[in-house]
């Protein structure tokens, strides 16, 4: 896939505040209800997020899987949803990602497991959540796989980065890593912290809608510079991560870095978003560097597709095709 057309320069700003705007869009559970339930509205999210997403059921997803393994790279998949606030339906929701394990398990695939804490329960009860993630990385860790946290809202970030650390020190479960945004100021902390624990760190920049005083404005300069910041010193250290980025500057950047270092490719991997820069990542493979595509499944992907088209609001365009488009 070839990058999108930029906007104009002068467009800018005009820009950025569309990417606020669905991004706020994509938090607010009213809308989302609307979106994910209403008759009319059902079929046209549908057809706009096939591009980013891999089927609504964990057999879907498996299919997809075998086919980015089958193109050379690991895979990582996604059970959709976030915000749970009901416990029966955190423990329905945890049984769907069990089933997601065993069926990796079954198939030997080489795919990790990703997740949102709030999705199994963390705002009903962060014990909650941590109970059933716990039950999750056992599972995982039984068929040698990794899962994956998923970093959410600032507000969210304390009993994240708590519950992550407690499965490592507590429970030994190793196979459990973290993703960290570098857009926020207190990664300069958080990241240090993190290192200090075995699991993968996966570094984003991270697409949440922080307030401006705690974040870096998404298209700036400064995070850029950050995230260019933070991948050194993952990379320099040793430590497990996966560089998870579409940033072709960046990507070049640390592709020349660990040229010259030499780094061990066993410590370190780019990831992708399926539907985002299958050209760059399928080109990085191609050179002999670890890659793996990132698969999202589920019926709940209003904030997931909302958020990949805010990262390019151009791609508005592209959800009016898809909508257009018939015999889909």
């Amino acid at each position: 896939m070839s990058a999108p057309p930029a906007f104009p320069a002068q467009w800018r700003p005009l820009v950025d505040q569309a990417a606020s705007a669905l991004r706020a869009l994509a938090l607010d559970e009213h809308a989302k209800e609307k979106f994910c339930n209403d008759p009319l509205l059902q079929p046209l999210m549908h057809k706009v997020s096939q591009r980013y997403v891999a089927g609504q059921t964990v057999a879907q997803a498996l299919a997809r899987v075998e086919s980015i393994i089958a193109r050379g790279h690991a895979a990582s998949a996604e059970y959709m949803g976030e915000s749970v606030r009901d416990e029966a339906f955190a423990m329905a929701e945890t049984e769907v990602f069990m089933d997601l394990v065993a069926g990796i398990g079954q198939n030997n695939l080489n795919c990790s497991i990703s997740l949102d804490l709030s999705h199994v329960g963390s705002l009903v009860d962060v014990e909650l959540g941590y109970r059933n993630l716990h039950r999750i990385a056992l599972a995982a860790a039984e068929i040698n796989r990794e899962v994956m946290i998923s970093m959410e809202g600032v507000d969210r970030a304390d009993d994240i980065y708590a519950v992550y650390t407690r499965l490592h020190q507590q429970d030994g479960l190793h196979n459990v890593g973290i993703t960290v945004p570098a857009r926020r100021h207190r990664t300069a902390a958080d990241l240090p912290a993190m290192m200090k624990l075995p699991g993968r760190i996966r570094l984003v920049k991270g697409a949440y809608l922080d307030p401006d005083e705690q974040s870096w404005q998404r298209n700036s300069a400064e995070l850029a510079a950050v995230y260019r910041g933070f991948a050194r010193e993952l990379l320099a250290s040793g430590h497990k991560c996966s560089i998870a980025t579409h940033d072709r500057t960046i990507q070049a950047e640390l592709v020349a870095l660990i040229q010259q270092e030499r780094i061990d490719p066993r410590w370190y991997e780019f990831e992708s978003l399926i539907g985002l820069g299958t050209e760059q990542i399928d080109g990085l493979n191609a050179r002999g560097y670890p890659t793996r595509e990132y698969a999202v499944f589920g019926a709940e992907h209003f904030l997931y597709v909302l958020n990949r088209i805010a990262e390019e609001p151009i791609r508005v365009y592209q959800a009016v095709v898809d909508v257009m488009q018939t015999g889909q």
